[in-house]
């Protein structure tokens, strides 16, 4: 017995479902109809799958220090850097910071401060960036992570696809690889 015919055998579901559908209809044919149309999906060419593109990471610069990679990190709302690079990077003043953090893996992390106004450049493009520096393990791959807050005031466009990245300031635009 199907669910249909199950409930139109209970008095209540019985009259709910001549209410809502009016006269009577055949719920069997109904159901036929769409089960033939999911079937449309089954027999409909998929794009194939794909490997992983990884991280979107970018080449900057701080000042005269060259950053190799900077993650562009969706998933963070702050652009954070590393205490160690901090120490590398001459005439920035780190303030207090009344924060706590919650890593990725859930961990609290107390950071040391914030560094404002901090000019990232990029190919030949800069922007004035704030970052919260935390203690955190040394990474040769990601030096910085710059968050939504720096996506958006880049005007970042993402293809995944193509591999690249796009910046934009005012009128001017950058468009890397990301690697």
């Amino acid at each position: 017995m199907s669910l249909t015919e199950s409930l139109q055998q209970i008095p209540i579901y019985a009259r709910c479902i001549k209410q809502y559908l009016g006269e009577k209809i055949d719920l069997e044919e109904k159901a036929t109809e769409e089960q033939e149309g999911c079937s449309d999906s089954l027999k409909k060419e998929h794009p194939p799958k794909v490997k992983d593109p990884e991280s979107f990471t970018i080449p900057c610069a701080i000042g005269s220090v060259k950053i190799g990679k900077a993650l562009l990190g969706l998933g963070s709302s702050i652009n954070l850097m590393p205490l160690s690079m901090l120490k590398k990077i001459s005439g920035l003043t780190l303030k207090p910071i009344k924060i706590s953090l919650i890593m990725a893996d859930g961990s609290p992390k107390k950071p040391y401060g914030v560094v404002k106004d901090v000019v990232i450049r990029i190919e030949r493009l800069e922007f004035l960036v704030d970052f919260v520096v935390i203690e955190m393990k040394e990474d040769d791959k990601i030096l910085i992570i710059l968050g939504r807050l720096f996506m958006k005031m880049a005007k970042v466009i993402i293809n995944v696809d193509d591999r690249v990245v796009m910046l934009k300031d005012r009128e001017e635009k950058v468009i890397c690889d990301f690697f």
